[in-house]
């Protein structure tokens, strides 16, 4: 017989992060026994129960960060299954960090208050939050940290906008610059010239440029952009064309990537198309079909939005689809939503930073941090980047912002080196 739980996580299992699951199911038994949802404002009890739910909070915290720290310390000695996290949540991945926890999380109740909310408990995005400071205040207090990796909507700038002079954003990039900390922007957007990266971008590279804000040249060339995932990699050059010059891929691909055949990419993206264009008839769709060099895609007609669900079924029928196939086995794809469009790649983001941390001279994944916005398992092409680096999951270009000021506050306020 098939229970509502089996129904819920067939259906719902896509769209959970396990272990941000696990920790708000800890978090759930403190708030239900200390929360008081029957007192009044000026019930004397009520600071007692905050303090009381802080305290367990906190105990809790820390739990987990211990947990990490073991499962940190079997995958150094090649068994990570037997962590006892690897046990509680058989998801987990891999963790370049620790991550403290137990002071984010104190820095965030006295932000969020969360142990005084009487009828909300932690929520998703509560732990979401507590675990991007933990994990910019490990990078900050251990460094050195020396790339900063970005995707592209919904992280710099809002869904299919341009990253302008006046985003709030440019400052703090700027200001990772001058700190001799490299940056990579590594976005599904796929172009074979650097004219459409300079309209999306042209805020950043501009002020890149401007002698008023103080960069080096060896400064401005610490600024990347790496394009359709891991397929074009173009360098800040203010002298250049469109203000980026063009970067040989046989300077920054990994080895994998140079067994890649022409003839197995086609072949993939051949697969991926006629499973799009199945979507597109079958939800009766009104979309064309894209396909580029390394991509294939759907988008809507003008002025037309897809369903989320729509979105989410396209990707997950393409998803399955590339699983099942012989050449989706042989070579690494992303399938995912953009918002108002589904797009195949050849590469994902896992490659995308393990490409520029290469680039940047074979740097760790605990010198490196991506910020994105997709994290989830699947259509999400920000998932794969936790394979590579440590990474903080914004939900909007403003709490990007917010990371990156926290991130400046933290470092040490000489320039590194």
């Amino acid at each position: 017989m098939t229970t509502r739980y089996r129904v819920e996580y067939a259906l719902k299992a896509h769209r959970r992060d396990a272990l941000i699951e696990f920790i708000k199911g800890l978090l759930a038994v403190p708030f239900v026994i200390h929360s008081q949802p029957t007192a009044t404002a000026d019930d004397i009890s009520l600071p007692d129960m905050a303090g009381n739910a802080h305290r367990r909070y906190t105990e809790i915290m820390k739990d987990v960060e211990a947990l990490i720290n073991d499962h940190i310390t079997c995958q150094n000695e090649g068994r990570p299954e037997r962590s006892k996290l690897r046990f509680l949540v058989p998801s987990v991945g891999t963790f370049f960090t620790p991550l403290a926890l137990v002071d984010a999380f104190i820095a965030q109740d006295e932000r969020r208050a969360i142990s005084s909310r009487r009828f909300v408990a932690p929520s998703f995005n509560d732990i979401r939050i507590i675990l991007n400071t933990a994990q910019i205040m490990s990078l900050a207090r251990r460094g050195p940290l020396k790339l900063v990796t970005f995707d592209g909507d919904v992280t710099l700038y809002d869904d299919g906008q341009s990253l302008t002079p006046c985003n709030p954003v440019v400052p703090q990039m700027l200001n990772l610059l001058r700190r001799n900390i490299n940056i990579g922007i590594v976005t599904a957007a796929g172009y074979s010239d650097g004219a459409r990266y300079r309209d999306r971008l042209y805020g950043l590279l501009d002020a890149t440029a401007d002698p008023k804000n103080g960069l080096t040249p060896q400064q401005q060339r610490n600024l990347i952009v790496l394009g359709g995932e891991s397929s074009y990699l173009y360098r800040s050059s203010p002298g250049s064309e469109y203000g980026l010059e063009k970067i040989s891929r046989a300077e920054w691909q990994l080895p994998e990537m140079c067994e890649w055949k022409e003839e197995d990419i086609q072949h993939l993206l051949d697969i991926a198309e006629k499973s799009l264009r199945e979507s597109v008839n079958t939800m009766r769709l009104n979309a064309s079909v894209v396909r580029k060099e390394r991509a294939v895609g759907i988008i809507p007609a003008s002025g037309h939005k897809f369903e989320r669900e729509q979105l989410e079924e396209a990707v997950l029928v393409a998803q399955k689809t590339l699983d099942l196939s012989d050449v989706g086995k042989r070579l690494p794809f992303c399938a995912f939503n953009g918002g108002n469009d589904v797009f195949v790649d050849i590469g994902d983001k896992r490659l995308g930073v393990l490409c520029c941390r290469q680039y940047f001279g074979g740097l760790g994944g605990g010198e490196t941090l991506h910020i994105g916005d997709q994290f989830l398992s699947a259509g999400h092409n920000d998932f794969k980047a936790r394979l590579a680096a440590t990474c903080v999951w914004v939900s909007n270009p403003a709490e990007t912002v917010k990371c990156l000021e926290e991130l400046t506050n933290l470092l040490d306020p000489q320039v590194q080196n």
